[in-house]
C-alpha cells in the first residue's frame, strides 16, 4: 500500500482498498485524455494528481496540431512526474492509411515519445498488419498500447474476437490493451447507450484475463464504481478527464460513498 502523501496523513485515513501502490505500477492504471490542455493547464494537473496519472494520451492527432514548443514541454513535463505521454491511436491510422509509418514513427522519436497505441477503430487491419505494426513500433524502441474495438456508435467486439486479438497483441509485443469505450462512455463496446456496463461482457471476458494487461476506457463516474467494485482497486482505467482524476483515485481508494463499503465491511455505530 501507498503511504505516500505530502501532509502525512495515516494511510488508515487515505486508502480504505489498502490495495494502492506507488509508481511506476503495472495495474490501478489511470490513463487521462488529453483533448487540448494548454500547458498551464497540463502544468498544474500535474502539480495537483501527478502521484494518480499513469498515462495520458494525447487525444486523435491532436498532438500533431500541438505547438511544437509545447509538445516538447509536455512531454518533458509529463516524464518528470513518471506519466507515460503517448499519441491517440487515430494519429497512426492516419499515418498508416497515408502509408507514412516510418515518418511517424521517426517523428515521435525525434520529439522522445517513448510510448505508442496502435488502433484500428476508423481503418481496418488485417490480424497480420497489426502484429507486423507492433512489432516494427517495437523494433523502433517504443512501448506499445493497442486499442481494440471500433468507434462507430453502437459497435461491438465480439468476446472471442476481443480475446483473440489481446492474446495476440501480447504475443507480438504490447504491453497494454484498451477496450474501445471513446470519450463519451456509450453505446459503444461494453457501454449501451444510457452508458451502463454490459456487466455480464465484462465478467466473461475477466474469466480469462487478469486485470494487469487490460485498460477499461470508462470515462462515466457510474461506470468507474462497477468496474472498480467487480475488479477491485487495481483495475485499469482509461479516458479520465483532467478534472476527474482526484475523484477517480477516491473512487479506488473508498474515500467517496459510491466505493466506501467496497473496501470496509458496514458497520453501524
Amino acid at each position: 500500500m501507498s503511504s505516500t502523501s505530502a501532509i502525512g496523513w495515516n494511510p488508515k485515513l487515505i486508502d480504505l482498498s489498502n490495495q494502492r501502490t506507488d509508481k511506476p505500477r503495472i495495474s490501478g492504471c489511470t490513463m487521462v485524455m488529453d483533448k487540448g490542455l494548454g500547458l498551464t493547464n497540463f502544468r498544474d494537473t500535474l502539480e495537483l494528481a501527478g502521484e494518480y496519472i499513469d498515462f495520458i494520451k494525447l487525444g486523435f492527432g491532436t498532438a500533431g496540431l500541438t505547438p511544437e514548443t509545447v509538445l516538447k514541454q509536455k512531454i518533458a513535463l509529463a516524464k518528470k512526474h513518471q506519466v507515460h505521454l503517448y499519441p491517440g491511436g487515430t494519429f497512426f491510422e492516419v499515418a498508416l492509411a497515408q502509408s507514412c509509418l516510418d515518418i511517424y514513427f521517426h517523428t515521435l522519436r525525434e520529439l522522445e515519445f517513448e510510448w505508442i497505441e496502435i488502433s484500428d477503430g476508423t481503418v481496418d487491419l488485417s490480424p497480420a498488419t497489426r502484429i507486423e505494426a507492433i512489432k516494427k513500433a517495437r523494433e523502433w524502441g517504443f512501448r506499445v498500447i493497442t486499442e481494440i474495438g471500433k468507434k462507430e456508435e453502437g459497435s461491438v467486439t465480439s468476446i472471442p474476437q476481443l480475446l483473440s486479438t489481446y492474446e495476440q497483441d501480447l504475443s507480438a509485443g504490447a504491453f497494454y490493451v484498451i477496450v474501445e469505450g471513446r470519450e463519451t462512455g456509450e453505446n459503444i463496446g461494453i457501454f449501451n447507450q444510457y452508458g451502463e456496463v454490459n456487466q455480464s461482457y465484462v465478467t466473461q471476458v475477466m474469466k480469462t484475463v487478469g486485470p494487469e494487461r487490460i485498460i477499461w476506457e470508462a470515462p462515466q463516474k457510474q461506470q468507474q464504481v462497477w468496474i472498480l467494485g467487480i475488479l477491485g482497486a487495481q483495475a485499469n482505467l482509461g479516458n479520465i478527464s483532467p478534472q476527474e482524476i482526484l475523484s477517480v483515485e477516491s473512487l479506488r481508494r473508498g474515500l467517496r460513498s459510491d466505493t466506501f463499503y467496497c473496501w470496509k465491511e458496514k458497520k453501524s455505530f
